[in-house]
């Protein structure tokens, strides 16, 4: 069974991420965890009044939090009615990070699933910061964010692989992509920026462990053209091809592409992508 954790703060891109947690894995065994995170600010009055205006305002946001799930909950429920699907709703007084991290490993989850606001102007530092968040440090569960206003659709099923090659690939970082293309029914695409022909000794050995870990889907090695910036090459990709609906990205320290152009690739992707983006970790 998967275990997969829907964080939403009752917003129509939220419920849209919900929505699409639900589309993707309504063929498999699933039990999904509705997150809802408040948080208190301290008075800083230490009188007895102050302790109790605290406590009651706590109560009160408590009650509007396990509320709002209440009805999220009866909505995924009226859509979704496979007998394997099974939920259970969380409501936690933390930041929205630390509830995630903290449920996530209490309630062994395999996918975290959540929305992320487009980015203009000032919105990418105040409005679209949980997501890329959320992918800087909870780095040991896979993460799929998506795009404000996506419609969820099986149509657009193949999935975008991006690397550098940058080392030689363990079996679990494709874990969650063979899970998905398998879900899908979808064909991978594995593209990296730049010509084939001009891959380093290095660069070949762990492409060619991409193609060994990927040998049980449909999969097809493909050079991106070359742009300034990565995240152009990868919006021209996913403008070219209308079946792509998502994107899959491996976040470590010593990224070829963040190496090269000093450009924070994954944030980059996770404000601005038009198709759900996929993060995994590398565990070092």
């Amino acid at each position: 069974m998967k275990r997969i954790l829907l964080p939403t703060d009752f917003s129509e891109n939220a419920w849209n991420a919900i929505a699409y947690a639900l589309t993707i894995f309504k063929t498999r065994e699933c039990h999904f965890v509705l997150l809802n995170a408040f948080q208190v600010g301290s008075s800083g009055l230490m009188t007895k009044m102050g302790r109790a205006n605290e406590t009651r305002l706590f109560q009160l946001l408590k009650e509007e939090s396990e509320n709002g799930l209440k009805k999220v909950l009866e909505k995924a429920i009226s859509i979704d009615k496979d007998p394997e699907h099974t939920f259970q709703t969380v409501s936690l007084p933390h930041s929205l990070t630390n509830a995630i991290g903290k449920t996530a490993l209490e309630e062994r989850i395999d996918c975290i699933v959540m929305g992320t606001k487009g980015a203009t102007s000032l919105k990418e530092v105040f409005l679209g910061s949980n997501a890329y968040k959320t992918i800087k440090n909870i780095n040991f569960c896979p993460i799929i964010v998506v795009p404000e206003n996506w419609e969820s659709s099986l149509k657009k099923n193949t999935i975008l692989f991006i690397t550098g090659y940058e080392h030689i690939f363990e079996a679990y970082e494709f874990k969650a992509v063979l899970d998905l293309s398998g879900l899908l029914n979808s064909k991978v695409l594995v593209a990296y920026m730049g010509k084939h022909e001009e891959l380093t000794p290095e660069q070949l050995k762990a492409k060619a462990t991409a193609a060994k870990h990927l040998n049980t889907v449909d999969h097809e090695f493909i050079a991106m053209e070359e742009e300034t910036f990565i995240t152009t090459a990868i919006q021209k990709t996913v403008a070219e091809n209308d079946k792509i609906g998502m994107i899959v990205m491996i976040d470590y320290w010593h990224s070829f592409f963040e190496k090269i152009t000093s450009e924070p690739v994954i944030k980059k992707v996770a404000f601005n992508s038009k198709v759900p983006l996929l993060v995994m970790h590398l565990v070092e």
